[in-house]
């Protein structure tokens, strides 16, 4: 991480946030959004050093077909970080 002096090569080249679909050994995290998208990308880029990929992750319902976002990492371990620290970084804050 570049905070802690490192540089990651990901970064330095585009690599790191995958732009087209989520590959398939990638973790999935779904989650509802209650934050801005931007806010959750931010805390991904300041604390991971993995690929990532974010999007839309649909799915059924019964009979419905429901909606809901969707983070997906490459290195499993992040994956449970985020998911752990999700309620902290993906909360409602009202602006006054």
């Amino acid at each position: 991480m570049l905070k802690h002096g490192e540089v990651n090569p990901l970064n330095v080249f585009g690599l790191r946030e995958v732009q087209s679909n989520c590959p398939p050994h990638f973790v999935r995290v779904p989650f509802d959004l209650r934050t801005n998208e931007k806010k959750i990308k931010d805390w991904i880029w300041e604390h991971l050093d993995g690929r990532f990929w974010m999007g839309d992750y649909y799915y059924t319902d019964g009979a419905t077909v429901q909606s809901q976002k969707c983070a997906a990492f490459e290195i499993h371990s992040e994956a449970s970080y985020f998911s752990l620290l999700l309620d902290q970084i993906n909360k409602f804050e009202d602006i006054f």
